[in-house]
């Protein structure tokens, strides 16, 4: 089963649109700010990778987008809807349909089997048949190496494993976009190569925009088509892989890639 047959192209706006944008958002923690008059866009199908210090503002922007947490000041829209200032509960609800998120920790029931943990939204959220959530969770499970595990609970799993049914469970969903979130920081070294691959295999062959925030690298590296450099809650520079990895203009820059690279 391929990435692609498993995952149908989701119905984006014109390529030319954004899909997300995020205009003058200020986010702060008591007398922190941690998001600084933030602007930036992403437009659908894109893969664009956040990277910067830890405590940049990075993971704060894929809660926003989740609705987890709401900022002070600015506007964010998704698909031309606007999530915040929020326009109420039905809205925030339809809009959250179309963005999957993966965690750092897996967040998997550990008392449903891993085809329930994927079955689960699908069903109650989007109204899916028993039947037509279980042959979708088949497939993504296929996908992510998994398919012989279905009857098995998470706790029989490896953590390499949990985290690729967490990223079965997002895609379940079919969303527009897909929100990665230091995915492979909780797992043993071994295993953060297999949750890659998925990971590299997802971007290559469907066109699901991806906003991912990393310390991998190579992995930035491979699957982006924009890196944003972000510091003390800000943009610093933004660019093409090649750019922002072989050329950075901004000593900051330079500094992070030389301790991180």
């Amino acid at each position: 089963m391929s990435a692609e047959n498993a995952i149908p192209a989701p119905e984006n706006p014109a390529a030319t649109d954004e899909l997300i944008r995020f205009d003058n958002v200020t986010k702060r923690f008591g007398k922190n700010t941690v998001l600084d008059n933030l602007c930036f866009s992403v437009k659908p199908g894109k893969h664009v990778t956040l990277i910067g210090p830890s405590g940049s503002g990075k993971t704060t922007i894929l809660r926003l987008l989740m609705t987890l947490m709401k900022p002070e000041e600015g506007t964010i829209h998704v698909n031309g809807q606007q999530l915040y200032p929020t326009q109420g509960e039905k809205q925030l609800r339809e809009i959250r349909k179309n963005i999957g998120m993966v965690f750092q920790q897996f967040n998997l029931f550990p008392n449903m089997t891993v085809l329930r943990n994927i079955t689960e939204a699908p069903v109650r959220v989007l109204g899916l048949s028993k039947d037509e959530a279980e042959q979708r969770a088949r497939d993504l499970l296929d996908l992510v190496g998994l398919g012989d595990r279905c009857d098995a609970k998470p706790t029989q799993l490896s953590g390499g494993q949990q985290q690729r049914v967490a990223i079965a469970r997002a895609l379940a969903m079919r969303p527009q976009v897909l929100l990665l979130d230091e995915v492979t920081s909780a797992l043993d070294p071994e295993l953060v190569a297999g949750v890659l691959d998925v990971l590299r295999d997802i971007a290559r062959t469907t066109d699901i925009t991806m906003l991912c925030v990393t310390h991998e690298m190579n992995f930035a590296r491979d699957i982006s088509d924009d890196v944003l450099m972000f510091d003390s809650g800000r943009v610093i520079e933004s660019g093409p892989p090649e750019k922002i990895f072989g050329d950075p203009e901004h000593e900051r820059t330079r500094e992070f890639l030389g301790a991180v690279l």
